[in-house]
């Protein structure tokens, strides 16, 4: 009968000192909260600035049109008015339906061709530049020139390139026009969006090798593993985490392109129109209502196929942060 109260009464102590503990870190875990919140406060101020405020003044806007109209009762009215959902269905379903859906089909195509490419050449690129060779440090520095260019500058090497007299053509001996609508330009836009921006994945996936021990792949060798193999089974695995990272944020720059096909090929080419391209149009024809919905709609698209990404993966980062979290706030068993 002792035993049974002895043992009934260890838990129950340890819950009271585990209790008496909390209540003395409280105060100190309160200064630790109030200093991380005057340390952070900055950062998220300028974040709602910039960030928040833009998402929330284009939500509002795309809820409205501008211009003349007429009212219910025929009379002429301008300014502002509130139309609702009006500029979203007329994106869907309205005369410009056929043009939206062109445009979601490019920049779906573009992401998907570009981001598949610049994976591949972007792992090749860092297998070589990791083998120790003479002017290694030349051939890192030259690579990071194309991805240092800005955009409209590399759109206009390019156009140049691609011109009817240009390279290309003379290296092809054809007379093909890159630059007007239809096949040609897409192809044209892949080239130029893979060549600038294939080092980006390149530098990130050479980080991640970089971190992998020799030891690793010396055991594999001796142990019998092929080329193919250690790269398989080794290389890739290790540095997913660095090729996933550079991917994901190709895809969220590729579902936002805008400058490189607008400088290389045109505005107004149904061939490679883009969302952004689309709300661009509509914002510079004074036709803002339907400009902030587009920019809304490729906002969603944005933030669904991160979301996607990162699920399908299994990067759930914040489960596993509360997982640690729970494991460390968790009382230790008594040791008897």
């Amino acid at each position: 009968m002792t035993t049974e109260v002895e043992s009934a009464a260890v838990p129950s102590s340890g819950r009271l000192a585990a209790r008496d503990r909390r209540k003395r870190r409280s105060p100190q875990a309160a200064a630790v909260a109030r200093l991380a919140g005057m340390l952070v406060s900055p950062t998220l101020l300028v974040l709602g600035l910039v960030v928040v405020y833009p998402i929330v003044a284009a939500l509002r806007q795309s809820l409205f049109t501008e211009g003349q109209g007429v009212d219910a009762e025929g009379f002429v009215v301008e300014g502002e008015q509130f139309a609702g959902l009006g500029n979203y269905s007329e994106v869907f379903t309205g005369p410009a339906a056929a043009r939206f859906w062109n445009a979601m089909w490019n920049t779906t195509f573009f992401t998907t061709t570009t981001v598949v490419l610049e994976a591949a050449l972007g792992v090749a690129m860092a297998l070589i530049m990791h083998r120790a060779f003479r002017g290694r440090g030349l051939v890192r520095a030259s690579v990071l020139v194309p991805w240092a260019i800005p955009t409209a500058v590399s759109a206009l090497l390019w156009r140049w390139i691609f011109a009817s007299d240009g390279v290309v053509n003379a290296m092809l001996g054809t007379q093909v026009l890159w630059s007007a609508d239809g096949g040609p330009a897409k192809l044209a836009v892949i080239v130029a969006e893979v060549w600038k921006t294939a080092p980006f994945v390149g530098l990130l996936v050479l980080a991640g090798l970089q971190l992998i021990p020799r030891d690793v792949f010396e055991a594999a060798r001796v142990d019998g593993a092929t080329a193919w193999q250690r790269f398989a089974h080794i290389t890739l695995p290790l540095v997913r985490p660095a090729l996933l990272v550079a991917v994901l944020f190709r895809m969220l720059d590729s579902l936002r392109m805008f400058d490189l096909p607008f400088v290389l090929i045109g505005q107004q080419k149904e061939s490679v129109e883009t969302l952004s391209m689309l709300a661009w149009q509509e914002a510079t024809n004074v036709r803002y209502g339907p400009a902030a919905a587009y920019a809304t709609i490729m906002f969603c698209y944005v933030a669904v196929v991160a979301f996607a990404f990162v699920k399908l993966l299994g990067a759930d980062l914040l489960g596993e942060a509360r997982s640690q979290v729970k494991a460390a706030r968790k009382p230790r068993k008594a040791v008897a």
